[in-house]
């Protein structure tokens, strides 16, 4: 005859494979408890990339959650807490360490991620002739790559005669003021590429592009020395959150 077993210690063994709880009482969905077929990896080897939502491809990304919480659960959270992907991309890498259940080594991954999708859009947009006929065409270029920046970066467009975009570069980084962007860098950048002229663009990443008096400042600075060298500056072009203000537009060239 078989050993009695305890009727709560067959309650505990059964309640082993059942969802876990939080703290608070409430159910936790573990990535044990989808079905297979639902889980993300499986999801996107069946359907492909473009089925899976923003939390099961950053689950993928992260690969494992947390003892009380799943990859997916997770990456539900950071996206919540984040309000979104556009929040997650402007955290620092010690920002997203701050959240609970990211480790170094799952802040890196994701940071990784990122950046690999800012590359590609970059690569893809400078694969074909880019020309620059109006403000908003120079705006939209650089908006993806400026607008998440949490510091000031001062960047130039250099064109050809045909006002081909023939690259880009940062000049500067921090506060813009007169002193510290000075002509002769911004210039000695453009006569290096043999270019036109010049648009040059700056971030605020408060997301307001209003100029300050400093903006427009460097501005006339500029405009000036391009002038005695023949090179034109086109635009001075301050970026904010999916807006811009172009000063050649604002009449104060």
């Amino acid at each position: 005859m078989g050993r009695k077993t305890d009727g709560r210690a067959g309650e505990q063994q059964h309640r082993s494979y059942l969802p876990e709880k939080a703290e608070n009482g409430e159910r936790r969905i573990m990535i044990r408890d989808v079905p297979q077929e639902e889980r993300p990896r499986e999801r996107m080897l069946r359907y492909g990339p473009q089925a899976l939502s923003n939390a099961e491809l950053l689950a993928i990304l992260l690969r494992t959650g947390t003892a009380r919480e799943s990859a997916l659960s997770l990456a539900q959270r950071l996206l919540a807490e984040s309000e979104g992907l556009e929040g997650l991309m402007k955290l620092s890498l010690s920002e997203l360490m701050q959240k609970k259940g990211i480790g170094l080594a799952k802040a890196v991954q994701i940071k990784a991620g990122i950046e690999l999708g800012r590359r590609i859009a970059r690569e893809r947009r400078l694969s074909e002739p880019v020309i620059i006929r109006t403000p908003r065409d120079a705006a939209s270029y650089m908006m993806d790559e400026m607008r998440h920046l949490s510091q000031e970066h001062f960047v130039v467009l250099f064109l050809n005669t045909k006002n081909h975009v023939m690259g880009h570069e940062t000049i500067f980084v921090g506060s813009l003021n007169a002193s510290i962007v000075h002509p002769r860098e911004v210039f000695l950048a453009a006569i290096r590429r043999h270019c036109a002229s010049i648009i040059c663009l700056h971030n605020h990443p408060s997301g307001d592009p209003n100029p300050s008096p400093e903006d427009r400042e460097v501005t006339r600075r500029l405009v000036e020395a391009g002038k005695i060298l023949g090179i034109d500056v086109l635009d001075h072009i301050i970026i904010g959150d999916q807006r811009y203000v172009s000063m050649k537009e604002k009449g104060w060239f």
